[in-house]
């Protein structure tokens, strides 16, 4: 019988023998067949040569079967292996996302702007709106935009401020907040929170079931849903939203307007009050009733900007490398977006916490020693910022202190 410790599967899950294990016992294993008397202590000998890459032959094989294993659990499968596990839930991994960012749009009382309506930004890129609008006396209102381009496409404030096609009685567009940025492709932690939430997408008539829904319409990077059952409003969170009495509220990031508004349609209560600074008319010509069809006003929420602000201290040293700003501003990027398997983007209604950011900074270079990393919103001096059910927060690198000290 072989002295090597073998990989075991049992009701509890897996169990790994150490490399060192490994080669111990494969080293014992030619000591026997040799009668006893070879040098199993040194590492020049040809044995040990040959001990350490059967260890490797088998550690490498045990990794293999151990990723087999993660591959059939949602909360660790990637690659292939999830997106095995989502098409049991009807689920595909979405493509690359588009940035989408809350407009302002000056123009005439009573004129209509279009869904599709098109601008431009300081760098030529193209954004459309994602749903229409009509002018209030004042003449000011706002609506999503979405960029044409597909990506992690980054849009500071004011840079959307052209209209790249006229409309009539649109005057003028600005953003006084910045973009939420989109990604290439759907990440595993991305995907995994979709998947989760889906389980209730078959159900209806709850808060689940309704964001689970919404999340899976193209395009939509967020949704927070709330359900007040209570007689009597509720102010959640730390802006203290007040939502109506009997009313179910949904913030919805991303996504087509007339998608959005019908996916909550389908899964809501009936008779059950909606809540948001956007309107929708759905017209509901798919449960058999004769024409004209009835419609149905759908409320939900376009959640505002909220800028965070990081400060990043790192212990100034002679190796630290020529471009640490650009390093550390993106790797803090690429944690607030979600880029990547670790977890997922900073979210509505969500705490965006200093100490999730440790590890993408520390990874950039072996000589990098992290200080301290502060976040906030006026000024980067806290370790968390809780954000509001109405906010949806968003990161540019101007707004990423670098400091060597």
């Amino acid at each position: 019988m072989s002295s090597v410790p073998k990989l075991t599967i049992t009701y509890q899950g897996i169990t790994v023998p150490q490399a060192t294990a490994i080669r111990t016992g494969v080293l014992t294993d030619y000591n026997v067949a040799f009668g006893g008397n070879l040098n199993v202590t040194s590492s020049a000998t040809p044995q040990a040569h040959l001990a350490d890459n059967l260890t490797q032959n088998i550690t490498d094989a045990n990794a293999a079967v151990s990723s087999v294993v993660a591959g059939v659990d949602p909360a660790t499968s990637e690659g292939r292996f999830q997106d095995a596990i989502g098409r049991i839930y009807f689920l595909t991994r979405k493509g690359a996302t588009s940035s989408v960012v809350l407009a302002t749009v000056t123009g005439q009382h009573g004129a209509i702007l279009s869904a599709g309506a098109l601008a431009r930004d300081v760098n030529g890129l193209y954004w459309t709106s994602s749903g229409s609008v009509t002018f209030p006396i004042g003449g000011v209102a706002t609506v999503e935009f979405a960029c044409t381009t597909p990506g992690p496409v980054q849009l500071g404030i004011g840079e959307l401020n052209r209209i790249a096609q006229a409309s009539l009685g649109w005057d003028a567009i600005n953003n006084v907040g910045a973009a939420v940025t989109g990604t290439n492709v759907e990440s595993r932690a991305e995907f995994e929170a979709r998947r989760f939430a889906s389980v209730s997408k078959n159900g209806s008539g709850s808060a689940a079931s309704i964001r689970g829904a919404v999340w899976d319409v193209p395009g939509v990077l967020d949704v927070y849903a709330y359900d007040n059952r209570r007689g009597t409003p509720v102010e959640v969170g730390p802006t203290a939203y007040s939502i109506p009495a009997n009313c179910v509220y949904v913030a919805v990031v991303g996504g087509d307007d007339a998608a959005v508004a019908k996916a909550i349609y389908q899964r809501k209560n009936g008779g059950c009050n909606l809540d948001g600074n956007t309107t929708v008319v759905v017209t509901d010509d798919e449960s058999g009733v004769a024409f004209p069809f009835p419609t149905y006003d759908i409320q939900f929420e376009r959640p505002a900007a909220l800028a965070v602000k990081f400060l990043v201290q790192i212990k100034a040293s002679p190796v630290l490398p020529s471009n640490l700003q650009q390093l550390v501003r993106q790797s803090v990027l690429d944690t607030f977006n979600g880029v990547g398997d670790s977890q997922s983007r900073a979210r509505v209604g969500g705490v965006v916490f200093a100490s999730s950011y440790y590890s993408g900074v520390v990874a950039i270079s072996p000589s990098i020693l992290i200080l301290s990393i502060k976040v906030g919103a006026a000024t980067a001096d806290a370790n968390s910022i809780e954000v509001g059910i109405d906010q949806v927060p968003t990161l540019t690198s101007i707004d990423i202190e670098v400091q060597a000290i």
